[in-house]
């Protein structure tokens, strides 16, 4: 057997390094939390040994695989340690000193905290919370700025591998397209935050024409700074609803949404699915990333009820029971797979010809 390269190792020390960050991290805010503000401890399910070692195993698998697929090319190997290291330095006394604000809005059970200039007509009303008892919740531009940080501490440095899952799935569904070079080829990430999968869609297809849409302005505004200082065409992004998109019906070949569906009430979620069929052409490829859920991950079952219970999710409890495959089905989506990687379900779904 080969031993392995050194790229590789590095790989695998990273990925371990940011794990043990984002534990330490975790034990040490939780710790404060008890001191500081403990009414604001809530009482979780535990976790015990044998779910620890799953734990480890399946992040393991996850790093497996995310390593795989950059030996097979589906996206280069330098996408493994991209991140705006710097930055997120920079921004990392941010993240500590946000915490007396969730803890005291967690404290008083407040969950619409939103900044006084937000126009509250703009948006659905489901949309105007603290989600996860996030400052500002997604409307301003210090949410933004912590966010991505924020998320790799939550997963332990494993966000960027999970959202990479949509990678392999999207680019055998593009296949077809790709190969004609007479046709541009046009992907929509809906949803699309900060543009980290964007980043990874442009950088494992530079050739396509990239499209964000998301809700919140101040997101959009992070997304461009990251996005117009990378090679490449730029994307083109745009505020909108992802129940009513601003596109014309069978627009593009593919569509990618990431860690969305879970902070959608369930009519939303059929509208949502209902509107991708719509921009799809017909032979286009949808690929959606989410949490697991309860029927193909029972074992993570307090992980889940845990996430429920600690944050503010208040459609989660839905999400992990709603089936997405018959939903996908009543929105006319045919050759539905689905897929999980630790803490990420990858379903793909295609509009038939």
């Amino acid at each position: 057997m080969a031993a392995p390269s050194l790229r590789k190792i590095a790989y695998h020390t990273l990925q371990q390094g940011k794990t043990l960050a984002g534990l330490a991290h975790k034990e040490l805010s939780t710790k404060l939390m008890k001191v500081f503000a403990p009414e604001a401890v809530t009482e979780s399910f535990p976790i015990n040994q044998d779910l620890i070692k799953e734990i480890r195993r399946s992040i393991q698998s996850l790093e497996r695989i995310d390593w795989h697929e950059a030996e097979e090319g589906i996206y280069p190997k330098s996408q493994l340690f991209e991140a705006p290291w710097l930055e997120w330095a920079k921004k990392y006394p941010l993240v500590w000193l946000d915490m007396p604000k969730t803890w005291e809005r967690r404290k008083k059970k407040k969950t619409r905290e939103i900044p006084r200039n937000v126009n509250e007509e703009d948006y659905p009303n489901y949309y105007l919370q603290n989600f996860h008892h996030q400052t500002d919740g997604y409307l301003s531009n210090h949410s933004a700025e912590i966010y991505d940080i924020q998320v790799e501490i939550l997963f332990n440095g494993t966000a960027d591998s999970m959202r990479r899952r949509v990678l392999a799935p999207l680019k055998r569904g593009l296949k077809k397209y790709l190969s004609d070079e007479s046709k541009k080829v046009k992907v929509l990430d809906i949803a699309t935050g900060t543009g980290r999968t964007l980043q990874q869609i442009q950088s494992a297809l530079p050739e396509i024409e990239l499209y964000g849409l998301d809700l919140s302005g101040a997101y959009l505004k992070q997304a461009s700074k990251y996005l117009s200082s990378r090679n490449g065409d730029l994307v083109q992004l745009t505020k909108g609803n992802a129940e009513k998109m601003p596109y014309d019906s069978n627009s593009f070949q593919g569509l990618t949404c990431v860690f969305l569906f879970h902070e959608l009430p369930r009519d939303a979620r059929q509208n949502v699915l209902n509107e991708c069929f719509r921009l799809l052409e017909p032979g286009g490829t949808f690929v959606l990333a989410d949490s697991i859920q309860i029927e193909d991950s029972p074992k993570f079952t307090p992980i889940m009820e845990n996430f429920h219970k600690i944050f503010h999710e208040p459609y989660y409890r839905d999400y992990i029971i709603d089936d997405l495959n018959l939903r996908l089905e009543e929105s006319g989506f045919s050759s539905i797979t689905s897929e999980s990687h630790f803490m990420t379900k990858v379903w793909k779904a295609n509009k038939p010809v």
